[in-house]
């Protein structure tokens, strides 16, 4: 039986899930949507960082629709002056076969953003607009897995438009059952244990 890669039950559709112990501010609490894995790498957006930014301000004509809020959401530190926009498509839609999306799982696709956003809205139970992403090369997300940074969990398609005034962190940790539940409890700052 050959190695297992600690990276292996990653794929597009899962989340990695910031571990308590995780001190990094572009990372600390933060639920990872990957929308790309591959052997030459990953790439996700942070799903719950919103930012002071309105969608208009950045991209005039898709802030009416995205999902409250409508402010631009930080995807990660890397390409910051890149937007995505991932999008949950209605029961019934196929990803493959609606233009101006790009399947990533089930009913979660990629968004054009050069496509026409009113002729999405009605296939879209809702969008949302992230500002960089987060990125991993060859081998990086692997070593951080391995280190206990990241814990790899199923994402639901409600993750990706989960509104900042739940906590997204410990709401995904909560719903993996012991013992994994146990840590959406942890206070983040030790020091005010």
């Amino acid at each position: 039986m050959g190695h297992v890669h600690a990276d292996s039950e990653v794929e597009p559709g899962t989340l990695l899930v910031a571990a308590p112990t995780m001190f990094d501010q572009n990372f600390r609490r933060t639920v990872v949507f990957v929308i790309d894995h591959r052997d030459e790498g990953t790439l996700g957006v942070v799903l719950n960082k919103p930012s002071e930014v309105p969608v208009n301000e950045v991209l005039p004509g898709w802030g009416s629709h995205v999902v409250e809020p409508e402010s631009v959401f930080v995807g990660g530190p890397v390409e910051k002056k890149t937007a995505l926009c991932l999008a949950a498509l209605r029961t019934g839609e196929d990803a493959e076969e609606l233009p101006g999306v790009i399947a990533v799982r089930g009913p979660v696709a990629l968004v054009d953003l050069d496509a026409d956003p009113d002729s999405l809205v009605s296939k879209v139970r809702g969008m949302r607009v992230f500002a960089g992403y987060a990125g991993w090369d060859a081998g990086q997300l692997a070593a951080e897995i391995n280190r206990g940074d990241w814990l790899i969990v199923p994402a639901l398609p409600g993750d990706v438009l989960a509104t900042p005034n739940r906590d997204l962190w410990s709401h995904v940790l909560r719903r993996q059952g012991l013992p994994t539940a146990l840590l959406a409890t942890h206070p983040g700052d030790l020091q005010l244990n």
